[in-house]
């Protein structure tokens, strides 16, 4: 709320401020620490000096939406804009369903009008250059979802693919799991969680050719792997059965590691 974010993400119609669904922020913030101390254990190598890293979740979603949000805002003398000017989304509601369009280029947009049988934006002065469709972003964008209504998701994709025209549909969580390229990236896979069953898990999104990441494996269950980090840490068998005997460990280990 801070970062001006729910900002970025207000109601094109009645302004209000909305947050995200998920924890952003906290997710975001990780990732720019790992990037840090990755980078700082580097300068490490090469220094021999360490250092302190500080990082805040307020300054981390700052620097996150900067690129694309801020724009408006970047020249200090300029007024800042009247209204949101990212409102409105780029996602467009089909005949069976919603998918986004993502129109940069000149070319692009002929492809798009193009598929939408709309020769004439191709001359509109509201859309003939990337200046004017950019200052007639919300007309553009109504304009578009106005034509994408009453075509099929599959049908309209297949022409705006061959149009080369940057495109994808909007999969719902259900059909995510589904989706060709998602299987054929094998991001998500599953193991059998002990007293759960069979459970979905996502790998690490990086590959690693030379220090791959290990299988997945299920999360392991109170004091599962006690007696095990015990040993690695000196305790002889004697001390590890007289704790197991207190019943310290909170269940009986099974002195296998997952």
């Amino acid at each position: 709320a801070l970062s001006g974010i729910t900002d970025i993400q207000s109601d094109p119609l009645t302004g209000r401020p909305t947050m995200l669904k998920t924890p952003v922020a906290d997710s975001t913030t990780a990732i720019y620490a790992a990037q840090a101390v990755s980078a700082a254990l580097f300068a490490r190598e090469r220094t021999g000096l360490g250092q302190h890293v500080r990082l805040s979740m307020l300054d981390t979603m700052i620097s996150y939406i900067w690129p694309e949000g801020m724009t408006p805002f970047t020249a200090v003398t300029s007024e800042p804009p009247a209204q949101n000017v990212g409102a409105r989304d780029m996602i467009f509601q089909t005949r069976d369903g919603y998918i986004t369009i993502a129109v940069l280029s000149d070319a692009e947009w002929h492809g798009l009008c193009a598929v939408l049988e709309k020769p004439e934006w191709e001359s509109d002065p509201r859309y003939a250059t990337v200046a004017a469709r950019v200052e007639n972003r919300d007309q553009r964008l109504q304009a578009i979802e106005t034509a994408t209504r009453d075509r099929g998701t599959s049908e309209i994709l297949k022409a705006l693919d061959a149009a080369d025209v940057p495109c994808a549909p909007v999969l719902t969580r259900q059909q995510m799991l589904d989706d060709p390229q998602v299987r054929a990236n094998a991001i998500i896979g599953e193991i059998d969680q002990p007293a759960m069953g069979p459970i979905r898990q996502a790998r690490h999104a990086a590959r690693f050719d030379a220090t791959p990441i290990g299988a997945m494996r299920p999360a392991p269950l109170l004091g599962e792997h006690t007696e095990i980090v015990m040993a690695e840490l000196g305790y002889g068998d004697e001390a590890i059965s007289d704790l197991r005997a207190q019943n310290v460990f909170g269940r009986k280990s099974t002195g296998k590691s997952a």
